[in-house]
């Protein structure tokens, strides 16, 4: 389960997808994010998931790969869902004592889990595509512009894409601990919740210590390195947009165009 989570991994692949500007990449996958918030009907999100489709096939990324991400989150998904399903009016179309399903709860606890399976397949690949180098670069640089107010963009940018970094380095971490601690005869899986929790104590401490340490030696060799944010820091590779960013963006307003026209249409 820990393995499955590929949210701030990268994916080394030669492909169109990992060729376009980071900082386009960005806003992509914010204008993505709230499509699928306002997509309300099937149709909307078969247009979502034919540009997903497109995506997955041009990143040249397996798609197992890609699914795999989803197994961390399936509690959260069928919870969304069942909440929705539940506690959501409309009318009855079963009932026993004071369990109620409606048909609009079925409406909405259905979008909800494919909204949240889109988000994490989205997310994902930004990161799979995008090196951490490139990420920080981008998220500078779509930031600079907020300088004249006093927002430090390169410390932001740089803090973000650390955390993102360190994501798969903790849960590798995070399973070793746990691999260790099962040979020594812990039990993580069976038990109350109550038990379970008790059970985590000696993971999480030896994690935590894991944890500052490599936090520690990591700014160290900043500082050895005479590390000092942005200040007069120039770039081997300077970020330029290509001609596949021009054809990118005029792919997703295809993509923004069909949505809206289909919800003003249904």
């Amino acid at each position: 389960m820990i393995r499955d989570i590929t949210v701030g991994q990268y994916y080394p692949s030669e492909s169109v997808i990992h060729d376009l500007d980071p900082r386009f990449k960005i806003i992509a996958s914010f204008i993505y994010m709230i499509s699928i918030f306002a997509v309300e009907n099937i149709i909307g999100y078969g247009v979502v998931t034919l540009f997903i489709a497109l995506l997955i096939k041009m990143s040249k990324i397996p798609v197992k790969y890609i699914l795999k991400g989803l197994k961390p989150i399936m509690l959260i998904i069928i919870f969304a869902f069942v909440i929705n399903v539940f506690f959501t009016p409309g009318k009855i179309i079963f009932q026993y004592k004071i369990v109620k399903i409606t048909d609009e709860g079925l409406y909405r606890g259905f979008f909800m889990a494919i909204r949240l399976v889109f988000l994490i397949i989205g997310t994902s690949l930004l990161t799979l595509t995008t090196s951490p180098l490139k990420l920080t670069d981008g998220i500078e640089k779509l930031l600079n512009p907020f300088k004249r107010i006093g927002l430090p963009a390169h410390e932001l940018a740089m803090m973000m894409t650390i955390s993102l970094r360190f994501i798969p380095t903790l849960l590798e971490e995070t399973d070793k601990i746990m691999k260790a601690q099962m040979a020594r005869g812990a039990d993580f899986e069976s038990g109350s919740i109550i038990s379970r929790a008790k059970g985590l104590i000696p993971l999480l401490v030896p994690l935590f210590i894991s944890a500052f340490q490599r936090a520690d030696d990591l700014a160290m060799a900043m500082e050895a390195r005479c590390y000092r944010g942005g200040d007069n820091r120039t770039q081997l590779k300077v970020l330029k947009y290509t001609k596949k960013d021009l054809i990118g963006s005029f792919v997703l307003i295809l993509y923004v165009a069909f949505l809206f026209a289909f919800k003003m249409v249904w």
